[in-house]
């Protein structure tokens, strides 16, 4: 895909730092339950954490019990790019920010009682919060 934001490696690595470039930009992840925005409750909007596009709503967090923050939706289907990951020996849908390609999570398709019945189980250090006003 041809991302608006396109910046090096030595670029993203020098902007984001090592933790958050090891998930951002080389599809790694964080230990569930250690996210610092895992039992963030108040209303506001997740962005991308590399560039901080818009990706998700507070209102379509839910509590799934994975140990990482989880959305039904983003917040428009063109704010994230799915792609088919077959890194762990199994067919998974990788989830990144359309606006410059960064790994966010996955998104599975066991959000039950969601208003989708989608789960995008996102890392925490690839998202930034921002309270409403």
């Amino acid at each position: 895909m041809d991302y608006a934001i396109k910046k090096s490696n030595d670029e993203w690595r020098s902007e984001l730092g090592p933790e958050k470039f090891k998930v951002l930009r080389e599809a790694g992840t964080e230990r569930p339950g250690t996210g610092e925005l895992l039992d963030e409750e108040r209303s506001g909007t997740y962005t991308c954490g590399a560039c901080n596009a818009e990706l998700f709503k507070s209102g379509t967090k839910f509590d799934s019990g994975c140990g990482w923050p989880s959305f039904y939706e983003s917040v428009r289907p063109d704010a994230v790019e799915l792609l088919e990951d077959r890194s762990l020996g199994s067919v998974r849908t990788e989830v990144r920010c359309a606006n410059c390609g960064s790994h966010l999570g996955h998104v599975f398709p066991d959000g039950f009682g969601t208003p989708t019945g989608d789960r995008y189980c996102m890392n925490s250090i690839s998202l930034n919060f921002t309270p409403a006003e």
